[in-house]
């Protein structure tokens, strides 16, 4: 556990392993947390919570934002830390990093703006609204973009007065911590944020049940939410849930084919595709479909993959042997059914450098049939599958026939398409002519089995508060 930028050993004593996914080699081990652990840190965060509740919204900005520039400051030795546990390329590993500065630095830049309301109320007097800090808040970090993420969980919570506790994925805790020790060193007070490492199983479950909690958020794939859900519900806990998803991306008859096809290449095979706004399902109308594939498996052939340290890699390696297995067997399946042709990739890559990781060819399958595999569920990895669409309304119906609602994309040259697409698409972020860029000022999150809540922006930071009303009578 580290408590205020401290390391503190697990009460188990047991030790967790954490693996470069290049190498399948350990680079470090961490305390296997426990529900012991998890008390532990929750109460350190609510002895500091009053003290932090209490100061100027300013100030607490102010430190987010001291942390940002130390963040900043310390760019190169974080990504090389992200880079060994998660395994993306390292430029990809610096933007990620840099991004979660720019959430806290947005934070800070809206530190004074959370306010009340004040009303005359003829038959009840005066009435007052305050908005106060709902405690403790929780926060379990996945492992494909944990710095980020954990950013998006810290800077609204921490900037409306909350403590907290956090559990980063097991596989990727070494660059959570790290910035948890920054954040101290920037003048975030001990016991603020607290950091348990350790297994889902053990220490994510008991934070998700834990009865204090004021707040939980979780970003992971749908059915572990919907079991922290359930954890939660048994205290009422409120709730914030980034689940799973399958974005469209619907290239219009119209599009700007070449853009269309390197941003096709560029929002799947981003991080190994194991993002929740990747592109997952690619659209095409028929009338431009055999030009648009032929550019796209261009860009497709131009990725090299190898270890995210190396130069020239634009893609590494999947987190773990068990997530490349999924991918396999889900392209296996498919092309067993006679549900798609993998026109390229579909396997493990050859080569001294991707001898020992967890590699997987950047895969592209065409002529997909809705009930494939690679289609129906959510493929986190290097796999693209596409379909053809008579229309645009088709396009819209086969991207809204699923079960998740994070986010789609649509590329057109023509407004009056985009904003049809923009009204009827059923998810929580609609892109035109581009896909994946989430600026931190705007709230994010899905719709059906996407999640609730949102997260970022300034509705972020509404949902880590709670409404008090007083009334006066004179």
């Amino acid at each position: 556990m580290q408590v205020g930028g401290r390391a503190v050993d697990a009460a188990c004593g047991e030790r967790i392993p954490v693996l470069n996914p290049a190498t399948g080699a350990a680079i470090d081990d961490v305390p296997a947390g426990t529900a012991e652990d998890i008390d532990r840190a929750f109460d350190a965060a609510t002895a500091a919570g009053d003290a932090w509740g209490m100061m100027d919204p300013r100030q607490r900005g102010k430190i987010l934002g001291g942390a940002a520039r130390l963040i900043r400051a310390h760019l190169d030795e974080l990504a090389f830390s992200l880079t060994a546990e998660q395994g993306k390329p390292l430029p990809e590993a610096r933007s990620e990093v840099q991004g979660c500065a720019n959430v806290l630095e947005y934070y800070h830049s809206i530190s004074g703006s959370l306010r009340g309301q004040s009303m005359p109320l003829a038959s009840y007097g005066y009435a007052l609204v305050r908005r106060e800090p709902v405690g403790v808040c929780g926060a379990i970090i996945p492992w494909n973009m944990p710095v980020l993420i954990a950013a998006w969980k810290m800077g609204p919570a921490l900037c409306a007065g909350n403590t907290m506790v956090i559990k980063p994925a097991s596989s990727t805790p070494l660059t959570t911590l790290r910035i948890a020790a920054l954040m101290e060193s920037a003048g975030l007070p001990a016991g603020v944020l607290n950091i348990v490492t350790g297994s889902g199983a053990a220490a994510g479950a008991a934070l998700a049940g834990h009865e204090g909690l004021g707040h939980l958020s979780f970003t992971g794939e749908s059915t572990t939410g919907m079991e922290v859900a359930a954890r939660a519900g048994r205290h009422a806990t409120p709730l914030t849930l980034e689940l799973g998803g399958s974005d469209a991306m619907i290239v219009c008859a119209d599009a700007d084919l070449g853009a269309a096809a390197a941003g096709a290449a560029a929002n799947r095979f981003y991080n190994c595709g194991q993002t929740c706004t990747a592109v997952k399902r690619l659209i095409v109308d028929e009338a431009v479909h055999v030009p648009f594939m032929e550019l796209l498996k261009a860009k497709v052939a131009a990725i090299v993959t190898g270890p995210g340290t190396e130069k020239g890699v634009t893609m590494g390696p999947l987190n773990s042997p068990e997530g490349r297995e999924r991918i396999a067997s889900a392209v296996r399946m498919t092309q067993e059914r006679g549900e798609g042709t993998v026109v390229m990739g579909g396997g493990i890559p050859r080569g001294a450098a991707c001898a020992d990781g967890w590699f997987f060819e950047p895969t592209l399958v065409a002529d997909v049939a809705p009930k494939a595999p690679v289609w129906c569920k959510e493929v986190f990895g290097p796999v693209l599958p596409v379909m053809r669409a008579e229309s645009f309304n088709d396009a819209v119906a086969i991207a809204n026939a699923s079960e998740y609602g994070l986010g789609a994309s649509v590329w057109t040259r023509n407004l009056d398409t985009a904003f049809q697409g923009a009204e009827s698409l059923q998810v929580g972020v609609v892109w035109v002519n581009q896909h994946l860029r989430l600026p931190p000022d705007v709230p994010f999150g899905g719709v059906k089995q996407s999640g609730v809540g949102r997260e970022n922006g300034a509705d972020a930071l509404e949902q880590y508060t709670r409404t008090k009303t007083i009334l006066i009578r004179r």
